[in-house]
């Protein structure tokens, strides 16, 4: 049975959406060219616009993992943070 239910839930739903006639219009001029349909141009763009939040959230999950793990610039620290300040105080005629 869960395989009917997931398969069921994969499939297609209707969607109602209200528009201005003059929009309906203009959209049908356009399916048609287009060779479709007005919910085929409804689906492209829906599913365009999904696809393309789909891909930021990748990208950004992508970025955040690249600054947590850090960038590997090479070098070696050779003095504490101590060490620093003290050689700065040195330098700068404080000590």
């Amino acid at each position: 049975m869960a395989t009917t239910k997931n398969a069921k839930s994969m499939g297609k739903q209707n969607l109602t959406v209200s528009l201005e006639r003059a929009i309906i219009q203009k959209a049908r001029v356009i399916a048609a060219r287009r060779s479709t349909s007005i919910s085929g141009l409804v689906t492209q763009q829906i599913e365009m616009l999904v696809g393309e939040e789909e891909a930021y959230t990748r990208s950004q999950r992508q970025a955040e993992e690249l600054l947590e793990s850090g960038f590997k610039l090479g070098g070696t620290i050779r003095m504490t943070r101590d060490e620093v300040h003290e050689r700065r105080e040195r330098v700068n005629g404080r000590k």
